[in-house]
């Protein structure tokens, strides 16, 4: 037998498989196609403290290897998650955080006090790649003041699993990872997606409504996996990663370059069983290349 159960700071997952934000919807979506309790965790999509119409249409676009998505965060607020979809996904059998987005520290400290009264949510995952409106539109994980203000702030209210999701939009993705590290955060998700853009060359208009969004998928994945082995060798805090993984070999090479565990997100669009896929496969090859211990792998990159 093949243990693929982790224990991440704190949160006992199954095996290392969660889905991301904004692929898996609330996970009810998806409970036609998977048994839900079968996965490490899920995390719900964003969620603000008010509701959001989101960007208008066109706001998803095919690209080489990806899609962009300028979606904006469209959900009815915090308050809407926890008296009318808490209750039902309270008794799933896994971890299931919440991805808590705002637009000023106030707003991230109001739905993270409202999330941490809610008995069976073990932990959240705070969104710092969101615009702070009272800098001037610069997302809250691109300057360490301003990362570090709001992971600290939201510390003091939320009392379970704080993990927290850096931008890759940076020069230094370390400076920011030590940062939050410093003021309280549980563990990091990395990474989000990346600023990117496409063009209809025949109408010469972009393909987004926004013109820009967030690159994810297969594309990402080569820079996702050096930033996850950059942070992981200059923070103390478990890492879960993320960016383009479609496979189980793909879960490996995030494990060895130092992730705990991994989010599933783009490809959860294609094939909507694909975690389960993964799951059985990972226990494959494992038990192929005699691994009988998932957590062995962790950091187990060979550079010499």
């Amino acid at each position: 037998m093949v243990n693929l159960e982790i224990d991440f700071a704190g949160l006992k997952l199954k095996n290392p498989i969660l889905t991301a934000s904004g692929t898996f919807g609330y996970g009810l979506e998806f409970s036609d196609f998977i048994d839900l309790n079968s996965l490490g965790g899920f995390i719900v999509k964003g969620t603000t403290l008010n509701h959001r119409e989101g960007n208008p249409y066109p706001r998803m676009a095919e690209t080489a290897s990806g899609m962009l998505n300028a979606v904006g965060l469209q959900n009815k607020g915090v308050k809407y998650f926890c008296n009318n979809i808490y209750p039902e996904i309270k008794d799933i059998k896994t971890n299931i955080l919440v991805n808590v987005s705002g637009s000023s520290v106030e707003e991230y400290i109001a739905s993270a006090e409202m999330i941490n009264e809610l008995d069976n949510i073990p932990g959240i995952e705070l969104n710092i790649s969101c615009p702070n409106v009272k800098e001037g539109g610069m997302a809250f994980g691109t300057s360490c003041v301003s990362a570090g203000e709001v992971v600290k702030e939201v510390r003091k209210v939320y009392k379970k699993h704080l993990m927290v999701k850096l931008s890759p939009n940076v020069t230094d993705i370390v400076s920011i990872a030590q940062t939050v590290e410093g003021q309280g955060a549980d563990s990091i998700s990395l990474v989000n997606t990346f600023l990117a853009m496409a063009i209809d060359a025949k109408s010469k208009k972009p393909k987004l409504s926004t013109i820009t969004g967030g690159l994810s998928g297969p594309a990402i994945k080569p820079i996702a996996l050096r930033m996850v082995w950059q942070v992981s060798k200059a923070v103390k805090l478990p890492i879960c990663g993320l960016g383009g993984i479609m496979n189980a070999e793909d879960i490996i090479e995030f494990l060895l370059a130092g992730a705990s565990c991994v989010q599933v997100g783009t490809a959860n669009f294609i094939d909507p069983d694909i975690t389960i896929k993964i799951i059985n496969d990972l226990k494959i090859f494992c038990k192929e290349q005699k691994i009988n211990n998932i957590n062995k792998l962790i950091g187990g990159l060979i550079t010499t």
